[in-house]
């Protein structure tokens, strides 16, 4: 008797040294042997005549070897095999490469069904390095990734071998199976290897997805619930109109709506655990204040910490500006005070007098305690590492904690990076956001982009110029780094202009003063890296030029472009790339024509895929088995829904028939964590 968790070892047929390999391939049990699914298929079922296959796309040909195999040695390591087929009506030439087993098992006057792209020779047709199989054969065949070790073929025996398992128990219960219209799991296993139809297999496709996503959300969900503790600071009043009027202008739809998910929350007796996206200008900053001002209003005080010192500087100003003519006093807690002024500002904080502290790393120092603080907000968040959001939070008991980003990130991706948050999207612009004008040039260009930067700077306004490197590197040929950019500038074409140089290898003094001089206007054109993805309002700049831009992922450029156009003048962005290649000009094209930072972030989760969406910011994405994202994001909501009411009525998983379940996800936390 075996079942899915028995070791592959003790498979029938299996032995030591194939057992070996799957260990390397991360495969150890019957379970992840079976999950092991195909990549892609080949489809028998359609054979077609020499003549009517389409040229350069896969077809199946049944044909009989008419010519001896042939034997050229052409250089070390290559040889090629060459005959000829016919199908009664035509010939076609096939050639192999260093198959030599393949060759010798093949017999002149025998057919087969040679699956492949057929080309159009000089005289002939041509298949080269096809797939071959018996003639009789007319099913739909699995195609695993595979190694020198263990080829496909081989793959498909050990798993004809392991679906005889004796005891294939179903992970999902039978109501799940009925409400959600999923196959057993046995049968999507069967035909997911050896799919009867194209049919079958998309119906074993569908469970095996959503079993595999369900697992992923009940996982998410569960910890999330972990971390719901009661919150000591439950808000009895909600201010919100009173706040709103303090505004002169009008909250988008999106906000308030942003700021009744939040309101709810706090007002639940649970703690707040929630993520606000929203792009760069969206006016998250306005929602966070709204909040601040309900809980200061209900006896309690907030924290909010920015990554550097001028953004805390920026949310010290709004927020003033703000709660001017309220009896609301803000504080600001930097690096850079006098050893003095920080120690005022954190003895006042501990009496209760700020109902606002705003500041950075410094407020997250262990001498740092905040009196009555009930909500601790986290600005640009994949910019602090999790322990240090943590120790923010840990300056009060069950506090409700904010996260803000102006990082669109995709729905579906959001789910998983974020499902121990709730998520509130913010996608309106308040009413006046300058539409930016883009425009896609090569580097010919460059005199006509200087000459409108300078009509640009002429009226009085100031621009930047991104660069992708800080210095020169030897695998980076034709590409300037900001250094040598801003020398070539400064010494040629703005040598009679007012010019900046911003990158993150910069002291965190020298980039601040930079940061402020641009702010105050004393410098025309910043040129800079991407350290000002995250920075500073300047409504003032109009003009950014992109170099390289096709160096830059999708949702990196929108962040970019959206530094300028937050003032009342026309604004202009200019992406340089000289890449000749079709997919990267599409690529680019996007950017050009969509404004919408979160119809960009889906394209380039379909463009990049997850992990290089994400980069290094982010840890413990899942590797999902047979599950695409971005293809199968409405099983995903499915999924979703079906985990919260699945731990809504079993939350232990506990029933019997949640068991197999429950198993899965704690193997599945366990290789999360």
């Amino acid at each position: 008797m075996s079942n899915l968790n028995s070791d592959i070892r003790y498979l029938k047929g299996f032995g030591e040294k194939k057992a070996a390999i799957l260990y390397n391939m991360g495969i150890d049990t019957i379970g992840a042997l079976l999950r092991f699914c195909p990549r892609a298929y080949t489809d028998l079922r359609n054979v077609c005549m020499i003549k009517d296959a389409k040229t350069d796309e896969k077809c199946a040909v049944k044909a009989k070897i008419i010519t001896p195999v042939t034997e050229q040695f052409i250089r070390k390591n290559m040889t090629l095999f060459k005959f000829n087929v016919s199908d009664g009506r035509d010939i076609m030439t096939v050639t192999l490469f260093n198959a030599k087993f393949l060759a010798k098992s093949l017999h002149e006057g025998s057919t087969y069904i040679f699956y492949g792209k057929l080309s159009l020779g000089t005289y002939l047709y041509a298949m080269s390095a096809p797939e071959i199989y018996e003639s009789e054969n007319n099913s739909i065949i699995p195609i695993y990734k595979a190694n020198e070790k263990l080829s496909s073929r081989m793959i498909s025996k050990l798993m004809k071998t392991a679906l005889n398992t004796d005891i294939i128990e179903d992970t999902l219960s039978e109501e799940i199976r009925r409400k959600y219209g999923l196959c057993p799991l046995k049968t999507a296993l069967d035909n997911i290897h050896f799919p009867k139809s194209a049919e079958a297999l998309n119906v074993a496709k569908k469970r095996l997805v959503f079993e595999e996503l369900l697992i992923l959300e009940v996982s998410l969900t569960a910890i999330k619930n972990k971390k719901q503790f009661n919150s000591g600071y439950v808000l009895k009043a909600d201010k919100t109109k009173e706040f709103l009027s303090l505004l002169p202008y009008t909250l988008t739809n999106s906000q308030l709506s942003a700021i009744s998910e939040c309101m709810n929350d706090m007002t639940s007796g649970k703690v707040m655990a929630r993520l606000i996206e929203g792009d760069v200008g969206s006016g998250k900053t306005a929602v966070a204040a709204c909040l601040m001002y309900n809980v200061c209003k209900n006896g309690y005080t907030c924290a909010i910490m920015a990554p550097t010192e001028i953004l805390a500087q920026q949310h010290y100003n709004t927020l003033k500006s703000i709660f001017a003519n309220t009896d609301i006093e803000c504080c600001l807690l930097t690096g850079s005070l006098s050893k003095s002024k920080k120690e005022s500002i954190k003895e006042e904080l501990k009496s209760g007098k700020y109902g606002i502290a705003v500041g950075t790393h410094a407020l997250i120092t262990e001498n740092v305690e905040i009196k009555n603080l009930a909500l601790v907000i986290t600005d640009e968040q994949h910019r602090f590492g999790v322990e240090q959001r943590s120790k923010l939070a840990s300056k009060g008991k069950n506090v409700h904690n904010l996260v803000m980003s102006a990082t669109p990130i995709p729905r579906t991706l959001g789910l998983i990076i974020y499902g121990d948050l709730d998520i509130s999207i913010i996608n309106e612009y308040p009413k006046g956001r300058q539409k930016i004008e883009s425009y896609l040039v090569t580097s010919k260009y460059h005199t006509r982009i200087y000459n409108y930067i300078k009509k640009h700077i002429e009226e009085g306004r100031q621009g930047y110029i991104v660069c992708p490197l800080v210095e020169e590197s030897e695998n980076t040929e034709n590409l300037l780094s900001a250094e040598q950019y801003f020398e070539n500038l400064k010494n040629g074409e703005f040598k009679n202009y007012r010019l900046g140089l911003l990158h993150g290898q910069m002291k965190p003094k020298e980039k601040e003063k930079v940061m402020l001089d641009f702010k105050q206007g004393l410098i025309d054109v910043l040129v800079c890296t991407t350290v000002v993805e995250v920075g500073i309002d300047v409504p003032n700049a109009t003009i950014m030029v992109i170099e390289n831009a096709d160096r830059f992922g999708l949702s990196q450029l929108h962040q970019l472009r959206g530094r300028i156009g937050r003032g009342k003048f026309k604004s202009t962005c200019i992406f340089v790339s000289d890449s000749d290649s079709k997919s990267t000009k599409e690529r680019l094209k996007v950017i050009v024509d969509n404004f919408d930072g979160f119809k960009i972030a889906d394209e380039d989760l379909k463009l990049r895929g997850p992990g290089d969406f994400i980069g290094k910011r982010q840890h413990g994405l899942p590797e999902f088995k047979i599950a695409d994202i971005f293809a199968d994001k409405d099983i995903l909501f499915t999924a979703k829904k079906a985990a919260d009411n699945l731990l809504e009525s079993d939350p232990k998983l506990s029933k019997t028939e949640n068991l197999p379940l429950k198993k899965e996800v704690i193997e599945f936390y366990r290789k999360l964590n």
